[in-house]
C-alpha cells in the first residue's frame, strides 16, 4: 500500500484465534462495560438528582463520569462486535474516529483530574476563599477548558496522523486505533513532525503532573497540622479517592507508553491497553463510592425511589 487513500480499513490485533475464546472475551468485555456503564451512570444520576451534591467536587466528579463513559464506549463495543462476527477489521473512518475519540476523552479526563486537585487544594489550604475561586461560573468554565483542551488535542493529532502516508501495510497491533500503533505503519519523513507533536504533548502533560504532585505536597503539609483526628480523616478521605484514580490512569499510561521495547510483545501490549483504557473507567465510579458517605445515601435514595415507583 503506497498511501493511506488507497486505505479502505485497517486490521485490528484479535484477542485469540479460536471461536471459544472470542465468546469469552466477548462476554468478559460485555461484563465490563456494562459494569463501566452502571457504575458511571450511578454517579451521574445521582449527582444530577440530589441536590446535596450540587457542589464543585460533585461536579466535576460528574464531568469525570461522562468522560470514562466516552473513553470506553470508543474502544470496547467495536472489539466486542469483532469478536462476536470473528472478524478484525474497522473501516478507515471508524478508525480515525476512534483515534479521536479516545483522545479527546484521555485528554480531557487528564486536564480534569489536574482540575480536581485544584479543587482539593483550595477546599483543604484556603476553605475561606472556596466559594469565591470556585463560583458556579468558574467551575463551568475550567471543566469547559478542559473538555475543549482535549478537543483540540485531538483534533490536531488526528488530523496530522491521518495526513501522514502509511505504507507499512493496514494491521494494527492493538485490539483498538491509538495514534502510536497509526504511526508504526508510516513511512513518510512527516512523521518526525507527529513525533514533536507528541512530545509537546507529553511536555504539557508532564507539568499537569508536576502541578497535581505540588498541590498534593501542600495539601498534605496543611493535613497533618490540623489538630483533631477527626478533620484530619475527613480531609484525608476528601483527597484519597482523587489521588487513588490518578495513580491508576499515570501508572497504567506510562508503563503502556514508557515500558522498554525488550518487554514489548503483542500479547503483553495487549493487557497494557486493556489496563489502561478499560479498567480506569470501570474502577473510578467504584473508587469514589466506597468510601464517600454522600455518594453512598444519594445512591440508597436513587435505589429506594426506584423501588417506589415499580411498587
Amino acid at each position: 500500500m503506497s498511501n493511506s487513500s488507497s486505505l479502505n480499513e485497517f486490521l485490528l490485533l484479535a484477542f485469540a484465534d479460536t471461536r471459544e475464546l472470542q465468546l469469552l472475551h466477548f462476554l468478559i468485555f460485555l461484563g465490563i462495560y456494562l459494569a463501566a456503564l452502571l457504575g458511571n451512570g450511578l454517579i451521574i444520576t445521582a449527582v444530577a438528582c440530589d441536590h446535596r451534591l450540587h457542589t464543585p467536587m460533585y461536579f466535576f466528579l460528574l464531568n469525570l463520569s461522562f468522560l470514562d463513559l466516552g473513553s470506553i464506549s470508543t474502544t470496547v463495543p467495536k472489539s466486542m462486535a469483532n469478536s462476536l462476527w470473528d472478524t478484525r477489521a474497522i473501516s478507515y473512518a471508524g478508525c480515525a474516529a476512534q483515534v479521536f475519540g479516545f483522545a479527546i476523552f484521555i485528554s480531557a479526563e487528564y486536564s480534569l483530574l489536574t482540575v480536581m486537585a485544584y479543587d482539593r487544594y483550595i477546599a483543604i489550604c484556603r476553605p475561606l476563599h472556596y466559594g469565591t475561586l470556585l463560583g458556579s461560573r468558574a467551575c463551568v468554565k475550567m471543566a469547559a477548558a478542559a473538555w475543549t483542551s482535549g478537543f483540540l488535542n485531538a483534533l490536531l493529532h488526528t488530523a496530522h496522523t491521518f495526513s501522514i502516508p502509511l505504507c507499512q501495510g493496514n494491521t494494527v497491533e492493538q485490539f483498538f486505533c491509538e495514534i502510536p500503533q497509526i504511526l508504526k505503519l508510516s513511512c513518510s519523513d512527516a512523521l518526525l513532525r507527529e513525533v514533536g507533536l507528541l512530545v509537546v504533548s507529553a511536555c504539557l502533560a508532564f507539568g499537569c503532573f508536576i502541578f497535581i504532585v505540588l498541590s498534593y505536597v501542600q495539601i498534605f503539609t496543611a493535613v497533618l497540622r490540623i489538630p483533631s483526628e477527626q478533620g484530619r480523616h475527613k480531609a484525608f478521605s476528601m483527597c484519597l479517592p482523587h489521588l487513588a484514580v490518578v495513580s491508576l490512569f499515570v501508572s497504567t499510561s506510562l508503563f503502556a507508553y514508557l515500558k522498554p521495547p525488550s518487554l514489548s510483545s503483542p500479547s503483553l501490549d495487549l493487557v497494557v491497553a486493556v489496563l489502561y483504557s478499560v479498567v480506569p473507567p470501570t474502577l473510578n465510579p467504584l473508587i469514589y463510592s466506597m468510601r464517600n458517605k454522600e455518594i453512598k445515601d444519594a445512591l440508597k435514595k436513587l435505589v429506594q425511589w426506584v423501588r417506589c415507583q415499580y411498587q
